[in-house]
């Protein structure tokens, strides 16, 4: 497995030869964030300039390309008066899936109220829906449901946050945490990533569940104040 650490020395040495100052923030999302990282894990890093011009998405894509295990590496480029801006129902995932590396986060926290968290719940399961729905009439793709459960999953953490107030950020902390409907979708999510074979043998099954789960969460917010 990668040592992330010395990938991220490297990682960021190299950011900041190529943008001196102008790094805002630098930070790792995804399994290495969590410290659930496998050999399969992507380097998912998230990086935050002063500003962001096309040509410093070329460059950046240029350092990249120097870089070991650069088949591995995603994330998130963005200037920072953008995030500043952006959508708080995302920085809501944003802000907690990340993990610092240089830099601070914290005044994203001004924008992220319980009310970004319900539409963050919200606009997830009417997403997990319509592509429920769109993958059973004209896909039937495995891989799609596989990803809608790693989506339900986020979608599980704002709930959990909004019950609890309480992020959590590891699976295995979240899988206490939860109701039993959650509990199944965090079961089948592990299972499809790791059995694949089993969501090819009973894909209407897993699709209906997860179908009527978002369903379920749709009407019941829909009775809310967002």
């Amino acid at each position: 497995m990668i040592d992330i650490q010395n990938w991220l020395h490297l990682f960021c040495a190299a950011l900041t030869k190529l943008f001196e100052n102008r790094v805002w923030f630098v930070g790792l999302q995804g399994s290495y964030g969590r410290n659930e990282a496998t050999d399969e894990s992507d380097i998912d890093v998230v990086v935050i300039l002063d500003t962001l011009q096309p040509k410093d998405i070329t460059r950046y894509r240029d350092m990249l390309e120097t870089l070991p295990c650069r088949e591995k590496i995603c994330g998130f480029l963005s200037g920072k008066e953008e995030l500043l801006s952006w959508e708080p129902a995302d920085l809501f995932q944003f802000y907690y899936d990340t993990a610092p590396i240089q830099g601070s986060l914290c005044c994203l926290l001004n924008r992220i109220d319980r009310t970004a968290v319900q539409r963050a719940v919200y606009i997830g399961v009417c997403n997990i829906y319509h592509a429920c729905v769109h993958n059973a009439v004209h896909e039937r793709s495995p891989e799609i449901l596989q990803g809608l459960y790693k989506s339900a999953r986020f979608v599980i953490q704002a709930l959990c946050f909004l019950q609890t107030g309480n992020y959590c950020k590891e699976k295995s902390v979240l899988q206490q945490a939860v109701q039993p409907a959650e509990q199944k979708i965090l079961d089948a999510e592990k299972l499809l990533k790791t059995s694949p074979v089993i969501v090819e043998k009973q894909f209407d099954e897993y699709a209906e569940f997860l179908f009527l789960w978002a369903q379920k969460q749709i009407i019941a917010i829909d009775g809310t104040e967002i």
